[in-house]
């Protein structure tokens, strides 16, 4: 009996405490299976943490466009502000290097009497070579509209010193009825004609009173 009750014992343990090699590191359990085998674990979370409002900081960052575009406007206000100051420069050398009676004196006590086409023309070209000079209206230097109307002063014709003004004040004509002395009238512009499609004017800022072919067909004839 007591040799029975041994055998029995024995067979009453489990046999895998038996079994060879199974201390080894492929029978150990593995980090997959301790998680599933651990307890479910839960963390709460208070309300003034859910609603807490989630923020950003305000930082904006200037871009190369915007960079770009203030170093442009930069630029431009510098040079508009030099182009200024020489305007001023050059009218206050034009001034002091004129000494005649200007356009409305000469349009008080006129020059010459008939202010026909031809007698306009041929003072006209005594200005030939003057210098471009915005605003002026002397000899000493003219803008487009300042020729103008500083040669029909000196037939007692006193006219705005406007282009669109001194167009305004003729009778317009056929081109095919233009003769050199009548006036050739475009947006912004104004001269005398002087023939074959060619105008006598003050151009532009370094240029001087010259006749030039038109350059436009823009343009119309008027007859003061």
């Amino acid at each position: 009996m007591t040799v029975s009750a041994g055998i029995v014992g024995t067979l009453a343990i489990p046999a895998y405490a038996f079994a060879p090699g199974s201390t080894g590191p492929q029978f150990e359990t593995s980090a997959q299976t301790e998680l599933t085998e651990a307890q479910a674990q839960s963390v709460e979370v208070t309300d003034d943490v859910i609603a807490a409002p989630v923020t950003k900081d305000g930082f904006a960052a200037t871009t190369a466009a915007e960079i770009q575009a203030a170093a442009e406007a930069a630029a431009a206000a510098a040079a508009a502000e030099a182009a200024r100051q020489a305007a001023e420069a050059q009218m206050a050398s034009y001034a002091a290097s004129y000494s005649g009676p200007s356009a409305s004196e000469l349009a008080a006590a006129p020059v010459y009497g008939s202010a026909d086409a031809a007698s306009v023309f041929a003072v006209a070209q005594q200005y030939l070579g003057v210098p471009y000079v915005y605003g002026g209206a002397t000899p000493a230097g003219f803008d487009c509209s300042g020729l103008v109307k500083y040669v029909y002063a000196q037939f007692g014709i006193n006219l705005p010193h406007s282009s669109a003004a001194q167009g305004a004040a003729g009778t317009q004509i056929s081109e095919s009825e233009a003769v050199p002395g009548d006036l050739v009238v475009m947006s912004g512009h104004i001269g005398f004609y002087a023939g074959n499609g060619t105008i006598l004017h003050a151009p532009y800022e370094g240029a001087s009173v010259r006749i030039q072919p038109i350059w436009t067909s823009d343009y119309w004839i008027v007859r003061i």
